[in-house]
């Protein structure tokens, strides 16, 4: 008998360990292999059972994501539409049963399932479970002009490139373009519809993504730091041979390879004025790398712009060495300080931070954070969030910003962008011209800009890839001018 309750009490033993051990091992070590299975029923149900918040343009009535529903097993499931097809693409992103999430609607999926800590959304969820009704997500209400969206896809329309415009003083972000898209409507059933344009990928944001090298619209940090530094000002003097001696090379001027442009004697707004090579060679030389560097940090190059997308979904401005951001610890021997000055070298900048230094500029030398999302509105219509103006940093002094302004308005009423000009409204500008390998005629081509240029209300950038013979000012510069008209109306 003795023996029979000793076999028994084994079992029981090694049963009650085995309930132990694989309770731990489901609970610890696989929930989170569990959790991640894309086909896990329970995981679809729970995920899917949350009617998400609704996404709209700046207007709260343009709907950009909504929900269809579906009974699946004898559940009512609710999967994402996009009314607007493939405009707000890389901004709205998407979210899918296999593809999972993207753009805000990632970033944002707390707000969007329900799921955030703020009181009203806790205390309506649980009382929504309680009473079993279906839980709803918060609407966002971004910062983006639907009809000036549109407007920039159109002109971006059968291009490589972006468009990022945004309010100076406020940070909000009001045009957000980046072409080829794709309709995220495909994403979960039709994949393969998803087709490229040539070689540009339509699923990469190229306003925060795409890392360009800037050219001449980089021109605008290295003044920056020439003047805030004091070494600089506006009036100094430069003669312009066509080119300058960098490391006992000619580094020429824009224009015919055997004859490029020549300036004679020219001040430094000349040199910005019309994107003289030479005059920010020289200035380069002069500063040397680091201060330009320094500036650079403080227009909030080398760091993820702070902007609400995912991070993986951005890139970091500054020189790259062989695809890595480069930070160079000795700069008057690591860095090519003339061809850093007129925005060569290694640099890759993307659009948002380009807009972001025009901006600041505009912004009296004070960079504010960007932003795509204004409000956050709960079911019931109570607005629980609302975006307001954060100051990043004071990149110059006002005086500097303030000469700047009068450099950047020269270079649209006389010197490279005047295909930037408005009736009736000052604008400041800077083109910029990258080649894509030395001695092709195909360029990356940028504008950057700000109007209007005494009471600065839009910044924009526009970077444009493979322009055969393009130059900033001439392809780039009027994509600017209509996307800051229709902001400005």
């Amino acid at each position: 008998m003795n023996k029979q309750v000793a076999h028994i009490g084994i079992v029981t033993i090694v049963l009650l360990a085995a309930l132990v051990v694989g309770t731990t091992y489901w609970q610890t070590w696989a929930n989170a292999g569990l959790a991640e299975r894309q086909d896990n029923a329970i995981r679809l149900v729970a995920q899917f059972s949350i009617k998400r918040g609704k996404i709209y343009a700046s207007d709260g009535k343009t709907l950009l994501a909504t929900n269809v529903s579906k009974r699946v097993s004898g559940q009512t499931l609710y999967f994402r539409r996009y009314p607007m097809g493939t405009l707000f693409a890389h901004v709205v992103g998407y979210s899918t049963e296999t593809k999972n999430q993207t753009g805000l609607e990632e970033s944002y999926n707390d707000y969007l399932t329900a799921s955030n800590s703020n009181l009203d959304t806790v205390f309506h969820a649980t009382l929504d479970k309680l009473k079993g009704s279906t839980i709803t997500g918060n609407n966002l209400i971004l910062s983006i002009r639907p009809g000036v969206q549109a407007l920039a896809m159109h002109l971006l329309q059968g291009k490589c490139g972006a468009v990022v415009a945004m309010n100076p003083t406020t940070g909000a972000v009001l045009t957000m373009a980046s072409t080829p898209s794709y309709n995220p409507n495909l994403v979960e059933r039709h994949f393969r519809q998803i087709r490229p344009l040539g070689t540009c990928g339509p699923l990469l944001n190229r306003a925060t993504a795409g890392g360009y090298v800037p050219g001449s619209s980089f021109k605008v940090v290295t003044a920056t730091a020439a003047l805030d530094t004091g070494k600089f000002t506006p009036n100094s003097q430069f003669n312009d041979p066509g080119y300058c001696i960098e490391y006992g090379k000619e580094v020429r001027n824009a224009g015919n390879p055997e004859a490029p442009e020549s300036f004679g004697n020219v001040t430094l707004f000349q040199g910005l004025q019309h994107s003289i090579n030479s005059v920010f060679c020289n200035v380069g030389k002069a500063l040397g790398a680091g201060p330009i560097l320094d500036y650079m940090k403080r227009y909030g190059f080398y760091k993820l712009p702070p902007i609400e997308l995912p991070d993986n979904e951005m890139i970091a401005s500054g020189l790259y060495n062989h695809g890595k951001l480069l930070w160079p610890k000795h700069p008057e021997f690591q860095v090519d300080p003339g061809r850093l000055a007129f925005g060569q070298e290694r640099l890759r900048v993307t659009p948002l931070q380009m807009a972001m230094v025009a901006a600041t500029v505009a912004n009296h030398g004070v960079e504010k954070r960007p932003y795509l999302v204004q409000r956050i509105v709960s079911p019931a219509g109570k607005t629980i969030v609302t975006a307001h103006p954060h100051s990043i940093a004071r990149v110059m002094k006002p005086e500097v910003a303030s000469e700047l302004n009068a450099m950047m308005q020269a270079v649209v009423t006389g010197g490279t962008g005047t295909a930037a000009q408005i009736p009736g409204i000052p604008v400041a500008g800077k083109t910029g011209t990258a080649e894509t390998a030395a001695g092709s005629n195909v360029y990356t081509a940028w504008f950057i800009a700000f109007a209007p240029a005494d009471h600065p209300r839009v910044a924009v950038a526009v970077v444009l890839e493979h322009q055969v013979g393009g130059f900033g000012g001439k392809v780039s510069a009027p994509i600017a001018k209509q996307v800051m008209e229709a902001l400005l109306r």
